[in-house]
């Protein structure tokens, strides 16, 4: 298939990458930043497991002209530049299937509301990808790419054992599921820590825990179903979080690989200095808050915490304070 990837950051390039390797005709069209290290070392792929694969079969433009003959153009551009994506496809890819990769609930209806005459499906990746020098892109968690159900087997076309991804019916419950999970983003990028050791601290852990037992309680006010992105239920997650070390170190060794210097992307876009989605995580959480009558304290107090981040991480107890 040719496959163009729209807004080639680090799940783009990495996704994209995979999908050249298993035989597909793919264009990542992204910014020169991004692309430059790629056009002089190539693209390398790495992951938690021990993969090392080098992709020279990608064709890298930074001109929307490039989604002129795709068949699926895939959406990776962070959610603000949703809008100003959608109309680049409209105008050069018309005819393309779009699917959303992106954080967030709103993204595919926005690409829905300016391209209504294309089949425009919703997704969740569950990875978290880490950008390294010289064109090398890591996956550091585990996880299979969900994408909305619909005709033309395009799951089965585009999985492969390195990537697999499966179609279903309920995609947006699968949003919500991966959008309560990650709320923790903010805070781990607030933490200065790694995935890991974050979740090796019961006092992190009790604070994600609050953070999503509050998104739980303001998605039932709504009435919105949550599919879990794990083996356990979404509701049952805040209890194991809350768990000593020890035994939710057992249980979360069965639920999800990480690799030990994994952080969140919302860590690195704070680094960077970048804008960070934090309006289309808790920013959601809190406005379905105030709409169906539930406080949301820990959502509000966390996107204060990220929008006046300085260049310190907090500890756990600053950001207790801050929320409670």
């Amino acid at each position: 298939m040719k496959i163009a990837i729209a807004g080639a950051g680090s799940i783009g390039c990495y996704c994209g990458g995979l999908l050249a390797s298993a035989g597909h005709e793919v264009t990542l069209l992204g910014r020169a930043r991004v692309l430059d290290p790629i056009r002089q070392h190539g693209l390398t792929l790495t992951d938690f497991a021990g993969q090392n694969r080098h992709i020279d079969t990608l064709t890298l433009a930074e001109d929307p002209v490039c989604m002129a003959d795709a068949e699926v153009v895939i959406v990776t551009v962070k959610s603000g530049a949703t809008a100003d994506m959608a109309a680049l496809i409209g105008q050069y890819a018309p005819q393309s299937v779009v699917l959303s990769w992106q954080n967030g609930i709103e993204n595919a209806r926005v690409l829905r509301a300016a391209l209504p005459d294309q089949d425009v499906r919703a997704g969740m990746v569950p990875f978290n990808v880490v950008p390294m020098e010289g064109g090398r892109f890591h996956r550091a968690t585990s996880g299979e790419i969900v994408i909305q159900s619909g005709a033309g087997g395009l799951g089965q076309a585009l999985g492969s054992a390195e990537l697999p991804v499966v179609e279903n019916d309920r995609i947006e419950a699968v949003q919500w599921g991966k959008l309560v999970i990650n709320l923790n983003n903010a805070l781990n990028a607030l933490s200065g820590m790694t995935l890991k050791q974050q979740l090796m601290d019961r006092n992190w852990r009790q604070l994600m825990a609050d953070q999503m037992a509050e998104a739980l309680a303001v998605l039932r006010a709504a009435d919105h179903p949550v599919a879990s992105t794990t083996p356990l239920p979404a509701w049952a997650i805040p209890h194991v979080l809350r768990l000593p070390t020890p035994l939710f170190s057992k249980i979360a060794a069965r639920m999800l690989t990480i690799d030990p210097n994994a952080r969140t992307s919302m860590a690195y876009d704070l680094m960077a200095g970048r804008v960070t989605e934090i309006d289309s995580l808790q920013g959601e959480i809190i406005r379905l808050g105030v709409q169906h009558g539930v406080a949301t304290p820990y959502c509000a107090g966390v996107q204060a915490l990220i929008e006046e981040a300085q260049d310190q991480p907090l500890s756990v107890d600053q950001v207790r304070r801050a929320v409670d």
